[in-house]
């Protein structure tokens, strides 16, 4: 049976907020932000772990395709971030909902004090009602931008606050045993309960143009954060009704199990 969810971690993906050419996808991010504000409503607490930002400055600054080099990604990173975070901001004013921004780096996790510093802010924040959206500070770090992972930053945030679930959103649902755009024999694996090589073989390479990850890393992600006992969904954000089925325990995606505790 699975375990009641209080605490969840959404990660959402730059392929399912915005069009091919970087522009934002109005209609997705609206009922993206109404889900979450009735998910929300329903007493669940909610951290956002968003992409998007580079794809975002991409298209505001009006520029023919993604900078090459990472000084073009972390300048378009810093124009979109500033547009994203606004229209969250008015979506979710909407509904009534205070959001919050957390910009982390992997150095702000890895150090203890800082770590500690970030556990105690998320807590306020949420003990307070808001709504926190989390991304890697492109202005000043080249991690994610190099190697998109904002999928495993979110498994470390999930980790860090002692979230009992992660839904990491994409633009697929879920995991499958083959590539379901090529082979129309692939089949969705509903539950993995351990990460095998076989597991791993089947997660596949990059993600979307606009993207950086891929199912890869989405499988990185579980790693982490099963690791830390969290369970972890990997499923399609459009619709973003899916996460309604998510929390009524329905089949969708494709589940990872957290890590039981060993007992002596």
């Amino acid at each position: 049976m699975k375990k009641p969810i209080h605490r969840l971690v959404v990660k959402v993906g730059t392929s399912t907020l915005t069009y091919a050419a970087g522009n934002i996808n109005y209609r997705r991010l609206s009922r993206l932000v109404e889900v979450l504000s009735d998910i929300s409503n329903s007493g669940v607490q909610l951290v956002l772990v968003s992409s998007g930002a580079i794809a975002v400055g991409v298209g505001k600054l009006g520029l023919p395709a993604r900078p090459a080099d990472v000084p073009g990604r972390q300048a378009a990173a810093a124009v979109g971030q500033s547009e994203l975070m606004f229209l969250y901001d008015k979506f979710f004013s909407e509904y009534s909902k205070i959001t919050s921004q957390m910009l982390l780096t992997g150095s702000d996790m890895e150090d203890p004090e800082r770590r500690g510093h970030l556990v105690n802010t998320f807590e306020k924040l949420l003990s307070f009602g808001s709504l926190p959206i989390v991304n890697e500070n492109d202005s000043v770090s080249v991690e994610e931008i190099v190697h998109g992972d904002n999928d495993c930053l979110s498994a470390q945030v999930a980790a860090l606050i002692g979230a009992d679930a992660l839904a990491i959103l994409t633009d697929i649902d879920g995991l499958y045993d083959g590539d379901p755009r090529k082979d129309p024999r692939a089949r969705r694996i509903a539950v993995v309960e351990e990460i095998t090589p076989e597991i791993a073989a089947a997660a596949g390479g990059a993600g979307s143009e606009r993207g950086t990850g891929g199912m890869a890393t989405k499988l990185r992600a579980a790693q982490i954060a099963t690791a830390a006992g969290v369970d972890t969904y990997v499923l399609s954000g459009t619709p973003s009704d899916n996460l309604y089925a998510l929390l009524e325990g329905r089949d969708i995606g494709t589940l990872f199990c957290a890590k039981k505790e060993e007992t002596t």
